[in-house]
């Protein structure tokens, strides 16, 4: 459904997927007036975190090493909720950490990885039209129509409607102002790829004398229902475009060359499957097959990798058992030896992301559910980690953290299933608690310690609520049978799983059972949907956002046809297909309705093309007829995720509003609000 997080997405659209920066401010300057319209004027805490605070937080991504080796580069993307806008910072730190400088210029002092390396030309993209869509393509003379004129899938993605544009690739001379050559002319294909592409996709051979790029060369329906992305490679002299991965049939992505010039990428096997195995491949020399370097590691998924400086190893990171850790694998060419893999780094802590090498030492970012990510070194010799940005420790040193705890839990077909539990600040186990079940979106995304902006664990639990956070079926890290049980299972295990985890936590005395909840978005809004029909009345409040509701009409309109064709099992009208019979019968929320009984609030983003908006006005319009205490959040100008910062304030003191009238922490007055 989404195989990226919001976290990378926000990172994406502000140069900056991983978080963090910002001097603590204490209380509210003041209240913007159309906030004071749609919410309740709150106190804030002094020592928990609050939605105000989590806004202010500065969000740090690391953007390379110096040419010179000698310093971090890094930037700080700060929110500000009253403007609605953001501001961007640029600094730089010692390598050995020290005392933070902003820059102007910080391109000035990196390597530009879209220059050419003999230096002579540039890499960029840019929207070019290709195909006839609106009205005005076809009519010149009426000016002020905006029609669109489909003959073919695929019609929008993501948050947009198709206009007939595409991404293209342009090769430019440095230093000179003529028109770049467009290096796939007339094609109706992007590069970088739609909807999150960017830079990434394209890169230089070491010679100069071609650039490698991704991109799905397919169009309309075939575009729609395939994941069979290729590397490309444009030869500059002749103008011609080989496949260098042909056969290849899942995603390929990320291209990378190492010091001694051998390409690296991250590669799925299966077409029309999102959610395959990532495993991280590489050419065994100049057109001499290629290695599978993590193939033989069932649990292991590459989530992102960078080549090291001799070009003898690879640094990547995973999700296992929870977490995102460190690790490190042979590059073994052609030779037939399997190749060797080292875990770096261990702890209750995620790798976000690797910035850069120097020497013995790996730059990477880090968080976990207590804290936004900042830049750690890791030692390659041993795995230990200093911290090297400060960003945020102002406001972390100043309030309460939560105990985050692994419990296993026995699911109904005797697997051991890891559970993340996480406790309020001051956490009294003497008393009786509320408590939610987070259910987590993807549906095939790990649940480790990540720190979101949104659905942010310290927030929830610095509420005052106990948070049950279930390694369900379906999640990476956990051995490919595990994480593929899911497919065309949707409402099956899963939902298991889930109230296994919840009634081995509500086990505890300090967990009060009459206040028990459940909320999630996306394959987490269809399980809160789902749970609402058999939950048997475990829970008192729901909470839906962006979930499918109602299979069929979520098939008819959802732009992401691969998924549903897999994970489902293929269209309703298919009556022939077991799996998909069941899916849409079975396992679809909307026939089991009649059986609701429970508060719920949806929230819908208007802008939301993977899971439209029929699915979050379907569900509360049914539970307004079934006389359902309910409430509808809707987000006109929102997609999938929740992206501006006042919308994110709106939704996030709803939420904790409506899990107060529903099922109220004990005390009301240590909230923070």
């Amino acid at each position: 459904m989404c195989r990226i997080t919001q976290t990378e997405f926000v990172a994406s659209k502000l140069n900056s997927s991983k978080l963090a920066g910002y001097k603590f401010i204490f209380m509210y300057k003041k209240i913007v007036p159309a906030l004071l319209l749609l919410a309740p004027l709150f106190v804030i805490g002094q020592n928990r975190m609050t939605p105000d605070l989590l806004w202010k937080l500065g969000r740090v991504t690391g953007t390379g090493i110096s040419k010179d080796g000698k310093y971090i580069v890094y930037s700080v993307n700060t929110p500000d909720w009253e403007t609605n806008k953001g501001s961007k910072k640029s600094f730089i730190i010692p390598i050995n950490g020290g005392t933070p400088v902003e820059i102007s210029k910080p391109d000035s002092v990196l390597s530009d990885k879209n220059i050419s390396p003999d230096g002579k030309y540039l890499l960029s993209n840019k929207e070019v039209k290709i195909k006839k869509i609106s009205g005005t393509d076809y009519y010149p003379e009426l000016t002020k129509s905006n029609a669109y004129i489909f003959d073919n899938l695929n019609n929008r993605h993501w948050d947009t409607w198709e206009d007939g544009s595409f991404e293209h690739v342009f090769v430019s001379p440095v230093g000179k102002t003529e028109e770049g050559k467009d290096i796939m002319p007339g094609e109706p294909y992007d590069s970088p790829q739609k909807p999150f592409g960017g830079d990434e996709d394209y890169i230089w051979t070491p010679d100069s004398k071609a650039v490698v790029y991704v991109t799905k060369k397919k169009y309309g329906k075939d575009y729609a229902v395939s994941t069979n992305t290729d590397l490309y490679q444009y030869d500059l002299s002749s103008g011609t475009t080989k496949n260098l991965t042909e056969g290849m049939m899942g995603y390929d992505i990320n291209p990378s060359y190492s010091k001694n010039g051998t390409l690296a990428w991250l590669s799925m096997k299966r077409d029309g499957y999102e959610s395959d195995k990532q495993d991280l491949v590489a050419f065994t020399g100049m057109g001499k097959g290629v290695v599978n370097l993590t193939g033989h590691r069932d649990e292991i998924h590459v989530e992102g990798f960078r080549w090291s400086d001799d070009g003898k190893k690879i640094f990547f990171w995973a999700p296992i058992n929870g977490t995102e850790q460190l690790f490190e694998v042979d590059y073994v060419g052609a030779t037939k030896k399997i190749p060797s893999v080292k875990q770096l780094t261990k702890g209750d802590f995620d790798i976000a992301g690797i910035v850069g090498q120097t020497g013995n030492k790996l730059i990477v970012a880090r968080t976990d559910m207590n804290h936004a990510a900042e830049l750690f070194s890791v030692d390659l010799r041993d795995g230990s980690m200093a911290q090297l940005t400060h960003v945020n420790d102002d406001v972390f040193n100043s309030i309460g953290m939560c105990k985050t705890e692994r419990k296993w839990v026995t699911t109904t077909d005797g697997k051991k299933m890891l559970v993340w539990v996480i406790y309020p600040p001051d956490f009294d186990p003497t008393k009786k608690y509320p408590t939610l079940l987070y259910c987590q979106g993807g549906p095939q995304v790990a649940l480790t310690q990540f720190y979101s902006f949104r659905w942010n664990f310290q927030l929830m639990a610095s509420q005052g609520y106990i948070v049950i956070a279930p390694n369900r079926r379906g999640m990476p890290g956990h051995g490919t049978k595990w994480n593929e049980q899911i497919s065309k299972d949707h409402g099956g295990q899963v939902m298991k799983d889930y109230l296994s985890a919840t009634d081995a936590v509500s086990k505890e005395k300090y967990v009060d059972k009459n206040r028990l909840g459940c909320v999630g978005a996306s394959y987490g809004g269809y399980s809160a949907f789902m749970l609402a029909g058999i939950h048997n009345n475990r829970f008192k409040s729901f909470i839906a956002h962006d979930g499918i509701f109602d299979m069929r009409s979520m098939y008819g309109t959802t732009e992401e046809m691969f998924f549903v064709n897999y994970d489902w099992g293929g269209p309703y009208w298919d009556k022939k297909n077991a799996a998909a019979q069941k899916t849409y019968n079975q396992f679809n929320p909307i026939n089991y309705v009649d059986k609701w009984n429970t508060p719920i609030m949806v929230i819908q983003g208007g802008k939301d093309y993977r899971v439209p908006i029929e699915q979050g006005m379907q569900a509360f319009q049914a539970a307004q007829l079934r006389g359902i205490k309910s409430k509808l959040l809707y987000l006109p100008d929102e997609n999938h995720w929740v992206l501006s910062a006042q919308n994110a304030l709106v939704w996030q003191r709803e939420f904790y509003k409506w899990l107060e009238e529903t099922m109220p922490p004990p005390d009301k007055t240590k909230k923070g609000f």
